[in-house]
This record gives C-alpha cells, structure tokens and sequence, in this order.
C-alpha cells in the first residue's frame, strides 16, 4: 500500500470518533448514494469537511485496509443478476478488516425499492477462501440468503483502503474507498483503479447534508457502482458487461486513465 495518508494531510485535522459511538448511529430513514471522483478531488472534499465530520479511528488508524473475496455460483448468477437489471439482488461476501485481524461471513440484500441490508457473522480468518466446512457459517447462509454453501466459490478478490467520515450531527456516514485493486480468482486476470475514489453517502433522507453540497459545489456527480461487478467486468473478458460498460467509461473520463480494451 502507498502512503494515502501523506497525501490528505487534511485528514490529520479531522476530529476522530470509535468505532463504538459509531456503531451506535441509526439512521431510522437511510439513503444511499454512490460517488466516484479521483484522489485529487478527493484532497478537496477532505478540507472542505474539516470542522464539519470526524473520522473513524480504529486500532490507531484513520485508513482501514479491507480484503474482501465475493463468492458466486459457476454461471456467475449474482453477477449477471446486476448484468441482467434485476432490482432484487444479493452478494455473498468474506471479508477481511485488516487493522483489526478480524474476518466475517457477510450477505448483502437489494430489495426492489433500492434498500439494502447486510448481515454478518464472524468466521477464522483461514476460512477467507472457503467457509463451506464451518457448519455454523455454512447454517448462516442457507438461513440468511438464497444459496447453499455447496453451490457457492471464490469470483472476484477486491482490496482497497477506507476512509469513514460521520457528520457531527450524527445524521449521516460516509466511506470513502481508494486503492482499489481486483483479482478474478477464475481467470487469473488482476486490474486496478489506483486514481479512482468510490464514495457512498448514508444518510438519513429527513436531515440536510453537508457532505451532499460539498460533493456539488466540486461537481462530483452520483454513479452507482457496485465492486464485484465492475471488477469481474475488468477482469473477465468473455464475460457479458454492457450494463457495466457505460460506467467504466465514465469512470475512465473520471481518473483520465483508460480500464478496458473495447
């Protein structure tokens, strides 16, 4: 990893909150809205919201290294159920919070109303490639998604760092993603966006947002992008991505870096 942290020295300035108080946030009516802007705006976004957000700080660090392996059937069917536009949708995920050592089993859930849940339950860290002999792990999925442990492998490996910002209000939270890297655990194939920054806004619709007249005050514009999928895309050649190909495209006008071969 490089060092993220001397390029936003702004970061140092920004109060810091545990991950406690954090976790205590609810957010009775959340909104989620994706950005994707560039390392350089992104120095921007961080003094602009001095004074207004403080960081999650955990085991010392502002930036959390994240190791995360998604898993999907043989045909890809979570994939092509984004690929193909269905609204109700679900990931299987491990992932690894690498400050903390700690790994977790984790389901994400997209209801047709844009809503989504995630459950988790914690796993060894030697199962990150394959949880399906941990019984508990293997009972947790049948129970939590729509997939046997059976039916499931390793797809798509991302890594990246992150940045978690909550308001002072305690209306909203923001994780700020960079360094993204992927590795397609079938073909073999790596990629990366070293310039891109994927940033998701939590907040709870009723209350006003600062971050939001940040983000249009520099004209950084909501994208939805989802990881896995544009990851598998840049890593899967044969794979059906024109969904996802407009996306890259503007991710690549974004970062001035051109991803994929056409």
């Amino acid at each position: 990893m490089s060092q993220t942290g001397d390029r936003f020295p702004a970061l140092a300035s920004i109060p810091p909150i545990g991950l406690d108080e954090m976790d205590s946030i609810k957010l009775m009516n959340r909104v989620d809205t994706k950005f994707v802007t560039s390392v350089d705006v992104l120095s921007r976004i961080l003094e602009m919201a001095s004074g207004q957000y403080r960081v999650l700080v955990t085991e010392g660090q502002r930036l959390s290294a994240y190791d995360t392996l998604y898993f999907d059937t043989a045909d890809r069917s979570m994939y092509l159920a984004h690929q193909n536009g269905h609204l109700t949708r679900q990931k299987v995920r491990v992932r690894t919070y690498m400050n903390s050592g700690t790994t977790f089993l984790e389901i994400k859930r997209k209801n047709n109303r844009g809503r989504t849940k995630k459950k988790r339950m914690e796993i060894p860290r030697e199962e990150f490639t394959d949880f399906s002999s941990d019984a508990e792990a293997a009972a947790f999925l049948a129970e939590k998604s729509w997939f046997e442990a059976s039916q499931l492998s390793p797809a798509t490996y991302t890594r990246f760092r992150r940045i978690t910002l909550v308001n002072n209000a305690k209306t909203e939270r923001l994780t700020i993603d960079m360094e993204l890297n992927f590795e397609n655990a079938r073909t073999g194939l790596s990629a990366s966006m070293p310039d891109a920054v994927i940033i998701e806004l939590k907040q709870d619709g009723l209350c006003w947002s600062p971050m939001r007249e940040i983000l249009a005050e520099l004209r950084v514009k909501p994208l939805r992008v989802s990881k896995y999928c544009i990851g598998t895309a840049l890593t899967d050649p044969e794979i059906k991505k024109s969904r996802f190909l407009l996306k890259i495209r503007k991710i690549e006008k974004i970062i001035g870096t051109k991803l994929i071969d056409r």
